[in-house]
């Protein structure tokens, strides 16, 4: 049910990456507190199912955020149906296949590149073009993890993607912020999704312990020890999207429990 008087009130949010785990719940979230968002993904018959369940002031399409004609046309939709984009959530990503350096191919590491991080350049620039730039305002999101501070084993690909989104986060905020918008990147650790699940079970596999156990093994060295959930991914973005955080621009923002603190 949507909130006329809620935090993102006459809002309109574009969430990429929207099919499963936290972009549904950011979707909602965003919808509960007044926006009117666009899901998109690749999946489309998952987001389109997403956006139903969410009812009134959610829409969906697919769009393959690699590909700029897509991007394009996802920009246009949302400037069909609602207007202006004040939001961007460049939240689509890829893990890529897990291989040593030695293994790594150029295929497998430009892919994971081409949606981790040339995909929310895309993505920002249609909605600057689109409608940012015109109306002097907005907020665009990018999401890291904390694999790129840390780096992480067979992951070069996306680790040093993912550590790049942050350095592109410092030049947007350094461009538009003259122009009134902001940027952002919020910093996830481990979030229970079922990617994160599937992972474990994988790697709990490999090392011949359980998954349980490896969970135990993986929360050690977290102080809070504990895992996010979606919906903590999804309060954190609500307050970088909204006006709440109006002064915060070009900030790498973790989101993990206090498994990596910065500074």
């Amino acid at each position: 049910m949507s909130n006329a008087g809620g935090r993102l009130a006459g809002k309109v949010a574009i969430i990429t990456g929207a099919s499963t785990g936290c972009g549904p719940v950011m979707a909602k979230l965003f919808v509960e507190q007044g926006a009117k968002v666009l899901m998109t993904a690749r999946r489309e018959e998952l987001v389109v199912d997403a956006a139903k369940e969410i009812g009134r002031n959610a829409i969906a399409m697919r769009t393959d955020v690699t590909v700029e004609a897509d991007v394009v046309a996802m920009v246009d939709r949302c400037m069909e149906e609602y207007g202006q984009v004040d939001i961007m959530l460049n939240n689509a990503a890829a893990p890529g296949q897990d291989k040593w350096v030695w293994e790594q191919t150029v295929e497998n590491f430009n892919a994971t590149l081409a949606i981790d991080l040339t995909a929310a350049m895309i993505c920002t620039r249609e909605v600057l073009n689109r409608s940012m730039l015109e109306r002097g305002t907005g907020s665009i999101v990018n999401f890291s993890s904390t694999a790129g501070w840390t780096g992480m084993v067979r992951k070069t690909h996306y680790t040093a993607a993912k550590a790049a989104l942050r350095a592109l986060t410092k030049t947007i905020a350094l461009e538009v912020g003259p122009k009134g918008i902001r940027c952002n990147c919020l910093v996830p650790g481990s979030i229970e999704t079922d990617l994160w699940v599937n992972y474990g079970h994988r790697i709990a596999k490999e090392q011949g312990i359980t998954f349980e156990e490896w969970k135990e093994k993986a929360l050690a060295t977290v102080p809070l020890r504990a895992i996010s959930q979606p919906i903590d991914i999804a309060n954190l973005a609500l307050f970088l999207a909204s006006d709440e955080s109006r002064t915060i621009t070009g900030q790498s923002i973790n989101c993990d429990a206090g498994g990596y603190m910065v500074g």
